[in-house]
């Protein structure tokens, strides 16, 4: 456990991260500045709580020798580690790490952490939902809304924590542990932050980085990439399908998912897909990796039959938002990239009316062409990416540019017919129009309810 009173700590971006960190350091008696390149008055929400704690605070910019005057370095998440700052203290030899580096260091108990281009957030929440109905006293954090640092006052040597981490977290690993690793997939995404595929594969793989044989590495058997990603683990490796059986894992077998794990080979029935109350097969997949991870831990698998059963749907993660003349409304906004789109669409059979669009990250739109030609009624574009989608998809299926959600929401509403679905799968990020994901989520639903009572009010 690294020792922090009287060490001098920068903490650059004050996210939801940067603050829990910065409170944390200085309670353990570490000097700590906070520098953020957003005005005083952008931050004015926060500035007070860390001054009360007599924590400094840089804004407007980063000032060079702010940074040089540290023993450590910890950088938010959202921050990208080619900041000039940030490059050229590296390059004098200051350690610089994350938030969920410095939780590591202090979290007691065991690790289970999953990540992946898309799922993460279902899956995380739905194995820390098992482990808790299984008798595990169970902690649930990192990128799915809580910050790691905020778990370990909480955390004991018998606590389970079951974090959800990013590919912006774990880059500024060095000796985070997880005894269970979940790799869920690895498709294209965040490629104006990793500049490459390879570079943003190589940091999910850093998830396993510091694991040893008695870990456990969950992957995907049917996503390549993920798949690849055994050939680097020295922990063992359990996969789950929806192909085809693995030798140790999850897979689907006469219409239930099945699980074997390694001490006598017996195969275990745990759910008929029929139970699963979530919609699509990429949620299948997510409950399959869940199911590996809970064994692994040791949850039995009657009780996470039971959990899974009663598992709801995760906040803007294609979630059911309401029924308006027979049309029914859906709110994906989580779904921040191209193949989370894709995903999103293969869940329903047809009919669709598809919300795309916000701020681009370098992605390739025309790759939803197929589904678009068999699944969607009509785009309906908005944000500072419209140009860029309309551009990759014109002539596959209907365009409607609309800028803004409301117009969308509007637009789509007005043309859906009963038993056709408005669905809110934007492939982008929230950032140019919405503080997050979230917001923009919220916003969705708020615009359908609004829009429903307005066409019971005209119905009146």
């Amino acid at each position: 456990m690294m020792e922090l009173k009287g060490k001098k700590v920068l903490v650059v971006g004050l996210g939801k991260s940067g603050l829990a960190a910065a409170l944390f350091l200085r309670r353990r008696g570490a000097q700590v500045t906070v520098s953020d390149v957003r005005s005083a008055e952008a931050l004015a929400r926060d500035i007070p709580a860390l001054l009360e704690e007599g924590i400094m605070v840089e804004t407007g910019g980063h000032g060079l020798l702010t940074f040089r005057r540290q023993d450590l370095i910890v950088v938010s998440p959202g921050v990208s580690l080619d900041t000039p700052e940030l490059v050229q203290v590296k390059s004098f030899g200051l350690p610089v790490i994350g938030e969920l580096e410095l939780a590591a260091r202090f979290l007691k108990g065991k690790l289970a952490a999953i990540t992946g281009s898309n799922g993460k957030t279902t899956t995380t929440a739905l194995l820390g939902e098992i482990l808790d109905a299984s008798g595990f006293r169970t902690l649930v954090g990192g990128n799915i809304g809580v910050p790691v640092v905020s778990l370990i006052d909480e955390s004991t040597d018998e606590t389970w924590s079951v974090l959800e981490v990013s590919s912006f977290q774990l880059e500024t690993t060095e000796e985070f542990h997880p005894n269970i690793a979940v790799i869920l997939n690895i498709t294209p995404d965040h490629l104006d932050r990793h500049g490459t595929f390879e570079n943003y594969a190589m940091a999910k793989e850093r998830i396993f980085a510091a694991q040893a044989a008695s870990d456990a590495l969950v992957l995907n058997a049917d996503n390549v990439r993920t798949a690849a990603s055994a050939a680097r683990s020295a922990a063992p490796v359990y996969w789950f399908s929806m192909e085809h059986s693995v030798p140790r894992g999850a897979w689907i077998e006469e219409g239930a998912i099945v699980y074997r794990g390694v001490r006598d080979g017996a195969v275990e029935h745990i759910i008929p897909l029929s139970a699963i109350p979530l919609k699509g097969e990429h949620n299948v997949e997510n409950v399959m990796a869940a199911i590996c991870a809970a064994r692994l831990a040791g949850a039995p698998a009657d009780e996470i039959r039971r959990a899974i059963e009663k598992f709801k749907a995760v906040e803007h993660r294609l979630e059911y938002v309401a029924t308006l003349n027979g049309v029914e409304f859906y709110n994906d906004s989580k779904a921040t990239n191209v193949d989370a789109t894709a995903k999103a669409i293969a869940a329903f059979s047809g009919g669709i009316h598809l919300i795309l669009g916000g701020k681009d990250k370098n992605s390739d739109y025309t790759q939803l062409s197929p589904l678009l030609r068999e699944r969607v009624r009509a785009v309906y574009t908005i944000g500072s990416a419209a140009a860029k989608i309309e551009s990759h998809l014109r002539g596959v299926v209907p365009l409607h540019s609309c800028e803004t959600l409301e117009r969308a929401v509007s637009a789509a509403a007005s043309a859906a017919h009963h038993g056709e679905i408005v669905l809110l799968a934007p492939a982008c990020s929230s950032f140019d129009q919405f503080d997050s994901y979230e917001h923009r989520g919220r916003a969705f639903k708020e615009l359908v309810n609004d829009w429903r009572g307005w066409k019971v009010w005209q119905n009146a």
